[in-house]
């Protein structure tokens, strides 16, 4: 091939970087919410996969605690698989109690957030704000019963729980954004 005839090929031709497909939009409010949370790479990197530009602050929420709710059932199943098989009482077996409580903390608000109504909405979110706020609680007595145990298991529990405390963290926040883009368009507070 003749080298001006190769010149003009790769003139005409589209740069490389336009042949690759764009990232897919982020919506706004995914991005604007996630930046106010209190860990906000965890929040964007975690609700990424719930992203469209059609999402709502409910959406948002109930996201949230979607993933807040799988990631404390991982944990519980963790801690399950990790007592032993005639548990005594143990840091271990109190922390397994307390991420089950955590678990049906999270349960009932994510059910709470999904069947809200109008009238009952103030006292729905107030629900779910204590159910969720007690699910944190929960995580905080499990890591404080560990102390200062030095044990590799031991040690891979705290980091999963701390991860979900801050998910969960993550997902009170979405919840008062609710409230207060409830109480924006509809001059009805949240607690």
């Amino acid at each position: 091939m003749p080298f001006p005839l190769l010149l003009l090929l790769l003139f005409l031709s589209p740069p490389l970087s336009a042949a690759a497909p764009p990232p897919p939009p982020s919506s706004h409010l995914l991005h604007s919410s996630c930046i106010h949370a209190r860990y906000p790479h965890l929040c964007l990197r975690t609700l990424s996969s719930y992203d469209r530009p059609s999402i709502t602050p409910r959406d948002l929420a109930q996201a949230a605690l979607s993933v807040s709710l799988q990631h404390a059932r991982h944990i519980s199943r963790f801690l399950h698989h990790h007592l032993p098989s005639h548990p005594r009482p143990s840091p271990l077996l109190d922390c397994a109690e307390q991420i089950s409580d955590s678990v049906d903390n999270l349960h009932r608000s994510l059910q709470e957030l999904k069947h809200l109504r109008r009238s009952t909405f103030q006292l729905q979110m107030s629900n779910a704000q204590t159910w969720v706020s007690a699910a944190m609680t929960d995580d905080d007595t499990c890591l404080d019963g560990f102390g200062t145990v030095h044990d590799p298991v031991v040690g891979k529990i705290k980091r999963k729980i701390n991860r979900v405390a801050r998910i969960t963290s993550n997902a009170l926040y979405m919840i008062s954004r609710l409230c207060h883009s409830r109480l924006i368009h509809n001059s009805e507070p949240c607690d």
